[in-house]
């Protein structure tokens, strides 16, 4: 948690420093390509990481293309969303992911409202408190969301609250380790925030 209070004080005051070199016409933004950087801090106090790119072509008004990959840890309470895993010891990990993205914005790209879909491959390593060993698997996921870009400041940091509702299936390896299956949910509600910059 320290790590990650610390990661967004570092990000912020860079920020600040930089906010009259970086500062945006906005007349000009809707004209020209711009590049975005992001991370999920929330994937960093669970023992991961996550990076994105997104990119808003020339004279694209509506819609932001992009790219990332992450990993972290399961909370346990995401494990015990399903009740057939609850209690029974499991570790969940995604181990690296893998994602595109495309958000379409109703009012300008990279400002407010946004609905989005990512289409990516996570790869999970499990583990059990009652084994040694360890299992991996990977999936494949689609996830419709809807989200907001907050942009509070006169310089180009921005907030990105998002949900989103994920369909996964299972595409390669195994979920069983020494005869205990961990229980997989086609379904998956996400909630998160991203921090980024556009350039």
């Amino acid at each position: 948690m320290k790590s990650l209070l610390s990661l967004l004080a570092i990000i912020i005051s860079t920020s600040l420093s930089f906010s009259t070199i970086y500062a945006q016409d906005k007349a000009t933004d809707k004209e020209r390509m711009t590049i975005s950087v992001e991370t999920d801090p929330s994937t960093f106090a669970f023992g991961g990481y996550a990076a994105h790119v997104r990119i808003k072509l020339k004279n694209c008004q509506h819609l932001v293309w992009g790219a990332g990959a992450y990993a972290m840890n399961f909370p346990s309470f995401l494990v015990d969303m399903n009740a057939d895993n609850k209690g029974k010891g499991w570790g969940v990990r995604i181990n690296s992911a893998v994602s595109l993205f495309g958000e379409y914005y109703f009012k300008e790209a990279n400002n407010k409202w946004f609905a989005g879909l990512q289409v990516g491959v996570q790869n999970y390593k499990l583990t059990n408190s009652h084994s040694t060993n360890k299992a991996t698997y990977s999936n494949l996921l689609v996830m419709p969301s809807i989200g907001y870009t907050w942009r509070p400041f006169n310089f180009p940091l921005y907030f990105k609250p998002w949900l989103g509702v994920g369909y996964m299936n299972k595409i390669a390896g195994s979920n069983t380790l020494e005869g205990s299956t961990y229980k997989l949910s086609p379904i998956m509600p996400f909630v998160t925030l991203h921090v980024g910059y556009t350039f």
